[in-house]
């Protein structure tokens, strides 16, 4: 795999739904591509990847804006060409900080095979669990929501559980009548520990 990666928020890091994927890659990016946290002046890609996706439930502009300014050190962009091409949006869960939650994953349907969402998940979770990471390195598991009805996501999530010799748990959460407007169910998917045994060693 051929990655660049860069990071202005650490210190030595290297389906319809909140968190439904619009990627559907399991292997990683075998392509030169850049990683890095998002900027303000990326809020507008990331609403239109969203918008095109035809998969994700696509909130406001603003929302996107405030996403790439309060919640960057927990969240990735890739870049091809010079492009932002793709996103993960992710948060530390307020009443859990050992917990990331990934919130929307998704990428342009031109890049989509080339391992861009696994590439993502990957860099991020490197970089929440490094020591000099905003969050202290304390994170240690992460969680998102799938529909039943979207197994290229579920296989990515289980691809990234699979690589780093974690566990996948999978629970219902919210069901179609707690939403109020027409939304498939969303499970919750745990993930733990989302360390790789040499990043624990040095934790």
């Amino acid at each position: 795999m051929s990655l660049q990666t860069e990071s202005t928020q650490t210190a030595g890091a290297a389906g319809t739904g909140s968190t439904a994927s619009a990627a559907t890659d399991a292997e990683p990016a075998s392509t030169s591509v850049v990683l890095r946290a998002p900027r303000i002046t990326d809020a507008s890609r990331l609403w239109q990847i969203a918008d095109e996706s035809q998969v994700l439930d696509v909130n406001s502009s603003y929302a996107y804006l405030l996403w790439c300014r309060d919640f960057a050190a927990t969240s990735v962009v890739v870049e091809s060409e010079g492009r932002v091409v793709g996103f993960v949006t992710g948060y530390s869960r307020p009443e859990a900080p050992d917990t990331l939650f990934v919130w929307q994953v998704a990428v342009d349907a031109d890049q989509r095979g080339r391992g861009l969402g696994v590439a993502m998940l990957d860099w991020l979770v490197s970089t929440v669990t490094a020591p000099g990471h905003p969050t202290g390195g304390a994170v240690e598991a992460l969680e998102t929501t799938v529909s039943p009805d979207n197994p290229a996501s579920i296989a990515m999530f289980a691809s990234l559980a699979r690589r780093r010799g974690a566990e996948m748990v999978r629970s219902e959460l919210f069901e179609p009548d707690v939403f109020p407007d027409s939304h498939a169910a969303e499970d919750l998917y745990h993930i733990s520990p989302i360390a790789r045994k040499s990043e624990r060693d040095h934790s």
